[in-house]
């Protein structure tokens, strides 16, 4: 088995390739292989697998949906708590990886330099750090939650404390007995304020603009009830499907907004019964509509904010002069480390400037003035390549793993039909980009994520949601289960026709 390990490590061809090796990138593996894909290669940066779980490790880090909606349908775990923390997430991926084989086929510390379509190979050439490898379709698996978004502020590179961002948290920076200013009130924020509160001498939070907060009905999946659960699939399933509904429920009036009242009217509660400082309450409560920003669920962050070691600054950071935090309404506090709680590039590929399409373009230029997919998978001009969790496929409550096992399943379909078709590439029609783009930015006109008063990270470009999927989890997922190949231009191996020419055949009639 080394041996023949060894040999595969040693390939620098394969029938597919997959940057990223985190929840997606593992997945991609597993159900491309299901669907009789068997030369599959990964390639991971990293020395390890495990994407955003593996790279954030701040205190209370974990997952915001129920555990039981974050998991592949076909790796089902005893989870220890309805939400679980990263730490779980992490070796639930790392043990799926070495189950089904995945693990076999990830090359690690290979990061893409760059990636070009060669049209006359009909192939993607790609140039890593450990040598060439080329493949005839390309997934990009890098995850949206990637790359950690530092704020520019004037005088923060000569802070004589500790200074790191939130997502690439310090370990060695002990925060026992330490002035901690915390920059941002994001979800991360959320998850690791009540974990520091107890340890620091004195938290300052600078929050420029407050979150809506639901409680979190977090508890414990005891032993006795995953027996329970293993003697009974059936109620594992509606306890599964009981979560479903409850996340679909909470979307539903994010796609009509007239039904959020009583979502705001919970939330307002929330506040009201933690928060019993009328000033402190007024400065949490958020002056947009519920939805329109990332939805946030705790029930200890609130009580961590009015503990007497913690004081909320309701206004952005300008500056940092020395050891004092300086606040755009003239706040002035002194801190021995500073936080950066500032997010993510949300849908930023990391990788858009080293892809290459048919004309030589990146990707990056491509999206100058707009990050568009056809169904948030396919590119045009950008031949056989596959994105997984691209623009426009998530939703303030579906669970990615939902979203993900919808994709694999579409691009799995896709891939079959290039292998059978005896076609050499596959690559989005800009008509079917285009009017699957359309059609998406009429529907979240009327959302919450385009009507309620906040520009959050659901927006690449101001004014442009690259975010957001404007319908229900069903109809995503409906609608990737159906591939529809008249949506691609067919490419022949020795092709004399162009390819507008035969665009409208199906596959299946092109057999060389």
């Amino acid at each position: 088995m080394a041996e023949e390990s060894s040999v595969n490590r040693e390939r620098r061809e394969a029938e597919v390739v997959v940057i990223g090796a985190g929840l997606c990138g593992v997945a991609a593996v597993i159900a491309l292989r299901r669907a009789g894909f068997d030369d599959v290669v990964v390639l991971e940066k990293s020395a390890r697998l495990g994407g955003t779980w593996r790279d954030n490790t701040y205190p209370g880090c974990g997952c915001d949906v129920p555990s039981m909606l974050y998991e592949y349908s076909f790796a089902p775990h005893p989870w220890s708590r309805c939400f679980a923390d990263r730490s779980e997430i992490l070796n639930y991926l790392q043990t799926t990886a070495v189950t089904h084989g995945a693990d076999q086929a990830i090359r690690y510390d290979t990061e893409v330099l760059s990636s070009r379509w060669e049209p006359d190979a009909h192939r993607w050439n790609l140039q890593t750090t450990s040598g060439t490898y080329t493949a005839r379709a390309l997934i990009v698996a890098t995850g949206p939650w990637h790359r950690p978004r530092f704020p520019d502020i004037p005088g923060l590179d000569t802070f004589p404390g500790t200074a790191f961002h939130s997502a690439r948290w310090n370990h060695q920076a002990g925060l026992t007995g330490r002035h901690v200013a915390v920059v941002g009130t994001g979800a991360s924020t959320v998850q690791f304020l009540p974990e520091i509160q107890p340890k620091a001498a004195h938290i300052d939070v600078f929050q420029s603009t407050p979150q809506w907060v639901l409680p979190k009905p977090d508890y414990p999946l005891t032993p006795g009830l995953h027996r329970f659960l293993g003697h009974h699939p059936q109620a594992r399933h509606a306890l599964r499907g009981l979560h479903h509904w409850t996340q679909e429920a909470i979307g539903l009036p994010l796609r009509h907004p007239r039904l959020l009242r009583p979502l705001e009217a919970m939330a307002r509660l929330h506040l009201r019964t933690s928060v019993p400082d009328r000033a402190l309450r007024q400065a949490l409560t958020p002056r947009y509509r519920f939805g329109s920003r990332r939805l946030t669920t705790s029930s200890t962050y609130y009580p961590a904010l009015t503990q007497p070691n913690v004081r909320l600054h309701p206004t952005r950071v300008t500056a940092v002069e020395g050891s004092h935090v300086i606040g755009a309404d003239g706040t002035r506090t002194r801190a021995d480390v500073i936080v950066l709680a500032t997010g993510f590039h949300i849908g930023d590929i990391p990788l858009a400037s080293r892809l290459h399409g048919t004309n030589g373009t990146t990707l990056a230029r491509t999206w100058t003035d707009d990050r568009r997919a056809y169904l948030g998978t396919s590119v045009s001009g950008y031949p056989n390549l596959f994105l997984l969790i691209g623009p426009n496929l998530l939703t303030g409550t579906t669970a990615v793993p939902t979203v993900l096992e919808a994709q694999l399943r579409y691009i799995t379909t896709a891939l079959t039909h290039l292998r059978t078709s005896g076609c050499a590439a596959l690559d989005v029609t800009p008509e079917a980009q285009a009017a699957h783009q359309h059609a998406l930015h009429e529907a979240l006109r009327t959302t919450v994520y385009n009507t309620g008063g906040d520009t959050s990270y659901y927006y690449g470009l101001p004014g442009i949601n690259t975010f957001c999927w404007p319908w229900s989890t069903t109809r995503l997922v409906k609608r990737l289960h159906s591939f529809t190949p008249d949506a691609y231009t067919w490419t022949l191996p020795a092709q004399t026709r162009t390819e507008r020419d035969i665009r409208s055949a199906h596959p299946s009639d092109r057999r060389g």
